[in-house]
């Protein structure tokens, strides 16, 4: 598969895991804490509908902010039923929108990232294909991803996947499996006690203060 060949599956995988999902499940809070599992789903769905000139009313609606904005349209859109947010995953899979700037490796890791938003919370496991996750961690430890990590989270440190042999940066270690590790990298500290190393304590520190 090509990276958006990947992409289309996992927006694929996620609508046949959202269908199953009862009304409890779909309330529950995910991983990214301002958006129940319902919301996460809405999200995915906003950039296949919403063009940059709806994302830029959004902003102006929400006096100019970027997180406001995002989370505005993903309420907005989680008011329809599950069975259109569905569809719309599935009918719109193969779509190769990409934010201004950024490649294909943004929206796979999008995808990566509130997956396990949703899964985690649910106890629901999956394995990743280990290229998708290496695209990803890559992708967040770059230059280009480094909008997406909160700021400051891996200066100094070194990150190491160790079931899907990656590993980046030098310093104190945090070490995980590549989903924990990923998780992090994205500012989730629901992934801290899944991972060891000396380097997790500075880790903590960093991701609870990026959170006040």
């Amino acid at each position: 598969m090509d990276i958006f060949e990947e992409i289309a599956d996992e927006r694929r995988t996620l609508a046949a895991l959202v269908s199953g999902l009862t009304p409890e499940e779909e309330a529950t809070r995910s991983l990214c804490t301002a958006w129940s599992v319902r919301e996460v789903v809405a999200h995915l769905v906003v950039p296949l509908e919403v063009g940059l000139a709806g994302f830029a009313v959004a902003m102006v609606l929400t006096g100019g902010r970027f997180d406001r904005a995002n989370v505005h349209l993903a309420r907005r859109h989680a008011r329809r039923s599950t069975k259109e947010l569905v569809a719309v995953l599935r009918q719109r899979a193969d779509s190769r929108f990409t934010p201004p700037g950024m490649g294909p490796e943004a929206p796979l890791t999008d995808l990566l990232v509130h997956g396990m938003d949703i899964r985690w919370p649910l106890g629901l496991h999956r394995d990743v294909p280990a290229e998708r996750v290496r695209t990803s961690l890559d992708f967040l430890t770059s230059a280009a991803g480094r909008g997406l990590v909160p700021r400051g989270t891996s200066d100094g440190l070194r990150f190491e996947a160790d079931d899907v042999g990656w590993a980046h940066g030098g310093g104190p270690t945090v070490r995980g499996a590549a989903d924990a590790v990923l998780l992090a990298l994205a500012g989730r500290p629901a992934a801290l006690d899944h991972l060891a190393g000396d380097g997790v304590p500075t880790l903590r520190d960093r991701l609870s203060a990026a959170r006040r």
